[in-house]
């Protein structure tokens, strides 16, 4: 029910890793662009290459990682380019990565427009890889590179490499390039209570997609087995898009198993942990704890604690917080240091210090809402109070699942409680959408009207903005609403002795119902679409009449059940 923000990130390589005064003024065209966060850039002096990382949402993303092309074609030179790593242009590669609310069918879009527009207002030569290949032949990136820099003029006057975008003779200054979308690489490693390297090697092999090497007999020095043509017969590990390989850490004085999860959807990082916990189990080791190498999304720490949560057969309807916590202490990531999610998790570290009256305390959220600005007002509270009692719902739920006698019933009490919490999050996220809805109107009003022109302009951003003002207070009651139905199973079926709970969470809605209601009714005054108005106060008059009566009927019960 919540409304994931849309987040790609992008990792740009290109192909200046020494002039300092070249790479900075390339990382300056994301730094400077709206609507995108900067979180790395990683210069190597021999491979004369600087992988940049940078995230937001994705039209902004297509816009910086374009610029940022374009400038790495003004100022390198490719024929003047030697370096360790293979190269094949001044951008060499740029791979798009969704992150949140983006779906990887959209990502191949998202990478395609940026292919486009490289090829046709730049004149770079581009093939698009992985998830955004054209064929099957260009998925692999080492496949289109072959050949470098050096061989890539010959190469596209061949047919089969005409580039997907842009001119068929490259430039010679800054060569070709490659766009794609692949999926999030997670750097991963787990720990063990050993020093053995061939140990912890045996686990990776165990682990890893790619296996080990078959031998006669099963033994380590037993002939290789070979297929009819040779190759060595290979039998595979159990995760999918998985590397692994084991090795000794002096640091920490421990062995660990070091992997690179390259399909986070084949194989999320609880399963990898797990695989690498049953294996070492099995070859009498045992797992202590692991760590995170760079970012992670979100949704990868939430799926974890959920798995974990579910493992103990413990309600799944708890904060984000506290999912992200049971991950952690599952998966042991805080054993070789403290493991801080505003710094390890993507969607913390890119989030804007200014993060909106949700992040206030209690007291200063009542200050803000005191104080002579007309924002935050009636909207904004109605909304929070409804998170109020869809979170006292969630509590019921999550009480009632931990009941001692009523352990054959967690699982259902813990659906009702990630109901509450969707709501709850979804409500929350309204707080602020209702104050931003007022700020714009307000900035519409006092947009210039001095020409005829500039009255157009004016009023048509008025009438958007006070068109928005009615649909977030409308939102607000919908979402609402639909607390109704898990507040009243719960009046039922929850723990009698938190049924009070109950009550003032049916309030709670009730209130946000018709605080909403009272939004929707004074926006739609200034609003001229009669038609419109119309619908939309219909509406607001049913939620308000029937939440009343929903209102009566579960406290009727909460009633019963404390006289009872």
């Amino acid at each position: 029910m919540t409304t994931t923000r849309r987040l790609i990130e992008c990792v740009p390589n290109f192909s200046e890793g020494v002039n300092t005064t070249i790479i900075q003024s390339i990382a300056d065209q994301i730094r400077e662009a709206d609507g995108v966060q900067l979180l790395d850039v990683d210069p190597g002096k021999a491979t004369n290459r600087t992988v940049v990382t940078f995230v937001g949402e994705p039209e902004a993303v297509i816009d910086a990682a374009f610029m940022a092309i374009k400038k790495a074609a003004e100022l390198i030179d490719m024929r003047n380019h030697h370096g360790e790593h293979p190269r094949m242009g001044a951008t060499d590669v740029c791979p798009l990565i969704p992150i949140s609310g983006i779906t990887m069918e959209e990502a191949v879009e998202y990478a395609n427009q940026l292919g486009r527009r490289v090829g046709e207002e730049l004149g770079i030569p581009v093939f698009m890889y992985e998830a955004a290949a054209k064929s099957p032949d260009r998925k692999n990136l080492a496949t289109i590179r072959a050949g470098e820099y050096e061989g890539m003029a010959a190469k596209i006057q061949k047919p089969e490499w005409k580039p997907d975008y842009g001119p068929t003779e490259l430039p010679e200054k800054h060569g070709a390039t490659v766009i794609g979308a692949r999926d999030f690489l997670i750097a991963y490693n787990v720990n063990l209570n050993t020093t053995s390297v061939r140990r912890a090697n045996a686990i990776a092999f165990d682990v890893r997609e790619k296996g080990r090497i078959k031998r006669e007999g099963g033994r380590l020095d037993g002939a290789i087995l070979r297929d009819d043509a040779g190759e060595p017969i290979r039998e595979s590990g159990v995760c999918k898009g998985v590397k692994a390989i084991g090795w000794y850490i002096p640091e920490y004085g421990v062995a660990q198993i070091s992997m690179n999860i390259t399909d986070i959807q084949q194989t999320s990082l609880h399963e990898a942990f797990e695989a690498c916990n049953t294996s070492a189990t099995q070859r009498g080791l045992r797992v202590t704890g692991s760590e995170l190498v760079g970012l992670v999304p979100k949704q990868v720490m939430l799926e974890a604690g959920r798995y974990f949560l579910a493992k103990q057969q413990r309600s799944l309807g708890v904060s984000e917080q506290e999912l992200i916590k049971i991950a952690v202490k599952s998966m042991g990531l805080d054993e070789l240091g403290p493991f801080d999610p505003n710094k390890k998790i993507i969607e913390y570290v890119i989030q804007s210090e200014n993060t909106g009256l949700v992040r206030m305390s209690l007291n200063r959220f009542a200050e803000e809402t005191s104080s002579e600005s007309p924002a935050p007002g009636g909207g904004s509270v109605a909304a929070y109070v409804g998170s109020l009692g869809a979170s006292l719902g969630a509590m019921v739920a999550n009480l009632s699942s931990h009941k001692r006698g009523w352990d054959d019933r967690w699982e259902y009490f813990s659906k009702l409680a990630v109901r509450g919490q969707d709501i709850k999050d979804a409500l929350l996220e309204k707080v602020d959408e209702d104050t931003e809805a007022f700020n714009k109107i307000i900035e519409a009003i006092r947009m210039p009207k001095t020409t005829t022109e500039d009255k157009a302009t004016r009023k048509k951003a008025i009438d958007n903005a006070t068109r928005n003002a009615i649909e977030v207070p409308l939102s607000v009651m919908r979402i609402a609403w639909g607390a109704y139905e898990f507040l009243d199973e719960l009046a039922v079926q929850g723990n009698p002795a938190s049924i009070s709970d109950i009550g003032v969470g049916v309030a709670c809605i009730d209130t946000a119902i018709i605080g909403a209601g009272l939004n929707v009714k004074i926006n739609c005054k200034e609003y001229k679409d009669e038609v419109y108005t119309s619908r939309v106060l219909e509406e607001a008059n049913k939620f308000i009449s029937s939440s009343q009566e929903k209102k009566i009927e579960i406290l009727n019960k909460v009633e019963q059940t404390i006289m009872n």
